[in-house]
């Protein structure tokens, strides 16, 4: 599972870095604000209070290992924006950075923000959930703790059928469409939606699969 920076313990950050961890992964926790930080310091693997612009006090923390950091620092903006670009030149693969609008959230993507994030919008479970199993491409909550989601078809399953593959009963959800990009010239039509997949179906490479099941299965 992949580890984690968290750095701005508002009501975003701080949900999505309990989240985080409830789900088993390794989080740093950092805010400037000390109570924040004694407030959350048995919820996470690490919570520590520093400047997230200082590039040496993150290296000391870690941060430069994690696979990826979120910067959820709210208001201060170019306290954001410089965080943004200190993970990067540390080698954080991935940052994801908060932006209140959509003028922020471009600034920060030119920066190299690799992902954009606006609370007001989305939720911190849902982030979480995306953090967390990647290969989702998108999540529909259905019931509670029930969703559709669609997950691009993983290699081992290429050239194989679905009765071959038996992924109801390995998996425990249901393939109930499936996406397949084509070879066309007609701009409008660059896929088809098999919306019945039959036993027999064979799974292609570029497939993307509708699933219905538990959230705990999908991310399976």
């Amino acid at each position: 599972m992949d580890t984690f920076a968290v750095i701005g313990l508002g009501r975003f950050g701080y949900r999505l870095a309990t989240i985080l961890t409830e789900a088993g992964a390794e989080v740093i926790a950092i805010d400037r604000d000390r109570e924040i930080i004694e407030q959350i310091r048995d919820r996470v693997t690490v919570a520590v209070s520093l400047d997230s612009t200082d590039e040496l006090a993150l290296r000391a923390q870690g941060v430069d290992k994690v696979d990826v950091a979120v910067v959820g620092i709210g208001t201060a903006f170019e306290a954001s924006a410089l965080t943004t670009i200190v993970l990067k030149q540390i080698g954080v693969p991935k940052v994801i950075a908060r932006a209140a609008t959509n003028i922020r959230g471009q600034i920060l993507s030119r920066i190299g923000a690799d992902g954009i994030v606006n609370p007001e919008r989305e939720s911190a479970e849902r982030w979480g959930s995306r953090l967390l199993a990647p290969a989702i491409m998108q999540q529909i909550e259905l019931a509670e703790g029930h969703s559709l989601a669609q997950v691009p078809a993983p290699a081992a399953f290429f050239q194989k059928t679905l009765s071959q593959l038996d992924i109801r009963k390995k998996y425990h959800v249901n393939v109930v469409a499936i996406r397949r990009p084509i070879s066309t010239d007609e701009p409008k039509k660059p896929e088809v939606v098999i919306s019945v997949p039959l036993p027999d179906t064979v799974i292609l490479p570029k497939d993307i699969l509708l699933l219905i099941g538990s959230n705990e299965s999908i991310k399976e």
